[in-house]
């Protein structure tokens, strides 16, 4: 495993961490769980990252169970905060940050997190609020860091152009072969600023993983499957996408790597990213994930799956 500086602090994170999203603590056994987190400190993966949200706690309170036992500076742990907690807690909010932080924190068993991650933008609290009640939360120790998810870029900037707070280190965007779009903006924004990119859906929710046929339907209990994620999909199982991707799987045997350890090796190839986040529910995927840390693969490779599926997509939008 490769570990890579995140942003403009000093953490070392490995090049793949492991999420929880959908998984621990809610559609996930825990002994199955508890498997893959083991399997992930075995093949050095050191990021765990999880939100008070998933399964409105359910996945931080696993990892605090699981993670006992562990020495506290072995890991990284980052939570998020933001999305719906009960009927009448969400927000950045001055109130919430300082709630939820230590909700959190009981939830985790754990007297810090490494960063704590705004899960996305508030637009019903001033900019200036949010920041601070954040800067607060460094400086009491109860984060080391802070980073956001799917900001804006002129909300990134406008939290960067406020004096007097604590700095964002990391962006948590969605990228992959099948979604570009911070490259346009967020990216080149964070990367002159000192904020790495921890990366989600990496693998396009399994898209990339080369298990959609195009003239079938989805595999029972696959995300293709489940009510919370099949619209959400819709635009990554247009036929056309799914024979694309279909046609990397030469591409990716030339570099040889499985077509899920090329998509994530496609995402490390970008400097500003420092890790990107996979889901798991067998230790198996996590070993084969993890394997794509370090390799290196010929450009052109890239750059040809790169033109199969962005003629793809243009035709999938048209």
């Amino acid at each position: 495993m490769k570990y890579r500086k995140l942003g403009s602090s000093d953490l070392e994170v490995s090049e793949i961490s492991l999420g929880s999203w959908l998984t621990y603590g809610v559609g996930v056994e825990a002994d199955k769980a508890g498997a893959c987190l083991d399997e992930s400190f075995e093949q050095g993966i050191n990021f765990i990252d999880t939100a008070n949200v998933y399964g409105r706690g359910a996945a931080e309170t696993f990892l605090g169970e699981a993670l006992q036992g562990r020495q506290r500076d072995s890991y990284v742990l980052a939570t998020k905060v933001y999305f719906p907690m009960s009927d009448t807690d969400r927000g950045l909010s001055r109130a919430q940050i300082e709630k939820q932080i230590d909700d959190s924190l009981r939830r985790l068993r754990t007297d810090y997190v490494d960063l704590y991650q705004c899960h996305r933008y508030d637009w019903d609290t001033p900019l200036e609020e949010t920041m601070e009640a954040l800067t607060r939360v460094v400086d009491s120790g109860k984060a080391r860091y802070i980073g956001f998810s799917e900001w804006p870029a002129e909300r990134i900037q406008a939290a960067l152009d406020l004096s007097g707070v604590a700095k964002f280190v990391s962006s948590q965007p969605q990228y992959s072969l099948l979604w570009r779009e911070p490259e346009d903006e967020v990216i080149p924004l964070c990367a002159a600023n000192g904020i790495s990119q921890i990366v989600w859906s990496p693998l396009g929710q399994g898209v990339l993983s080369g298990k959609y046929d195009p003239d079938r339907p989805p595999p029972p209990g696959t995300r293709a499957t489940s009510n919370e994620m099949s619209g959400f999909m819709d635009r990554l199982l247009q036929p056309d996408v799914l024979r694309a991707v279909q046609q990397l799987k030469p591409i990716a045997t030339e570099a040889g790597l499985t077509l899920p350890q090329f998509a994530l090796a496609w995402i490390l190839w970008e400097p500003n990213v420092a890790s990107a986040i996979i889901g798991a529910s067998r230790p198996e995927q996590v070993r084969e994930n993890a394997a794509a840390s370090g390799v290196v693969v010929d450009t052109q490779l890239f750059v040809r799956a790169e033109q199969i599926l962005d003629e793809a997509l243009a035709g999938a939008a048209a």
